[in-house]
């Protein structure tokens, strides 16, 4: 019997359209796109047209969008290079408790350099406080980086309303990873200055990455030396990887509404099974993505859950997947300020490719395994 994947919040299998895409343009339009010759202007035009797409999808323009390695490299791109090039003007920076390690991470680094990081409370519908919020922005508030849905609970920021304030203040920008956003979610970057995504979370490949860059904005780039189609990320331009990223972008917002109606009937399935047992806690809001549901089982570990439940060949996460084992969660301590509970909790990940058996056969599985610990 094959496993039952869970986790499709940390990878998605990649669409076989998608692949087929990515196939035909590394055949057609292979050779180096800063390239001089025919083939090299071939390779241009792909990833020149992968440019357009994308950004008519976001609602932005194609010289605002810079290719990267994934959503961990614009995330560190969009916040050390803001930082550093805004560091005259201040070195404050407003966050969260709910951010992807890529940005947690980031964060950290600068301070250890020198920066003063403030992160906001959280109210207890999983939101941040905007209140709050308006109390630690400065007239020195360089950067306040959100995340447009956490990774862990699946909570979607009123990231306009964020906008709307981060305006009052010149010196700020509004970094958004939106990693976690794509074909979950409808995301207006309007007053947004740069924002992450990675088509590896809806369908894409792994190792492609696009930070969005409003064009006032300035960045001091990560990464020095070579030709490319930017100032602000130096490397040769995949061509039928950028190709691929349009495409599954292409899909994650023709087919939005399809996918999302499956995945919310999930989600409810499942809710109402969790509010039958007395030892499930459901983390996650009411009004989360439905393709996040964050739980814990009362007595049980989540690393232990994912581990008795991986021995039965169901895929689950404890926290994200890039972060540190064994350290309760962030977001549900920040949640509910109980760490029994977010040491405890773990992530399931829905997708309009999960079935209802599969939520079946998952729902027995741990039901006897709750039974039996």
């Amino acid at each position: 019997m094959s496993s039952i994947y869970l986790d499709y919040s940390a990878d998605t299998p990649p669409d076989e359209r998608v692949l087929s895409v990515y196939t035909e343009t590394a055949r057609n339009a292979f050779a180096n796109p800063n390239s001089m010759h025919s083939e090299g202007r071939k390779a241009k035009s792909a990833a020149d047209d992968s440019l357009e797409k994308i950004s008519g999808l976001l609602g932005v323009l194609p010289e605002e969008l810079i290719f990267t390695s994934g959503a961990s490299e614009a995330n560190n791109l969009a916040i050390k290079g803001i930082a550093h090039s805004r560091r005259r003007k201040g070195k404050h920076i407003v966050s969260t408790f709910l951010e992807h390690s890529s940005v947690s991470g980031a964060l950290t680094y600068l301070q250890e350099q020198g920066w003063e990081i403030d992160l906001v409370n959280i109210l207890p519908n999983g939101k941040i406080d905007l209140e709050h919020l308006k109390s630690l922005l400065r007239e020195d508030t360089v950067l306040c980086a959100v995340c447009a849905v956490d990774s862990e609970l699946g909570t979607v920021q009123p990231i306009s309303e964020i906008a709307e304030i981060v305006k009052g203040y010149p010196n700020c920008v509004l970094h958004v990873d939106a990693t976690q956003a794509i074909g979950k979610t409808k995301l207006d970057l309007t007053g947004v200055d740069t924002a992450a995504f990675a088509p590896h979370k809806f369908y894409g490949f792994k190792g492609f990455g696009v930070l969005y860059k409003a064009k006032n904005i300035i960045l001091e780039p990560l990464i020095h030396g070579g030709a490319s189609t930017t100032i602000y990320r130096s490397g040769t331009p995949d061509a039928p990887a950028a190709a691929a990223c349009a495409a599954a972008f292409g899909y994650a917002f023709d087919e939005y509404y399809e996918r999302i109606t499956h995945v919310a009937e999930l989600n409810q399935k499942l809710r109402e099974y969790f509010s039958g047992n007395n030892r499930i806690s459901i983390n996650s809001p009411a009004d989360a993505v439905p393709h996040i549901l964050n739980i814990s089982v009362n007595g049980i570990k989540g690393e232990e859950m994912r581990r008795l439940l991986d021995e039965q060949d169901v895929c689950v996460s404890v926290k994200s997947a890039c972060s540190v084992a064994n350290t309760p969660s962030r977001s549900v301590m920040a949640l509910f300020h109980d760490r029994k509970r977010a040491l405890s909790s773990w992530r399931i990940s829905l997708s309009h490719l999960t079935t209802d058996e599969e939520l079946d056969r998952f729902a027995e599985i741990l039901d006897s395994i709750i039974r039996n610990n």
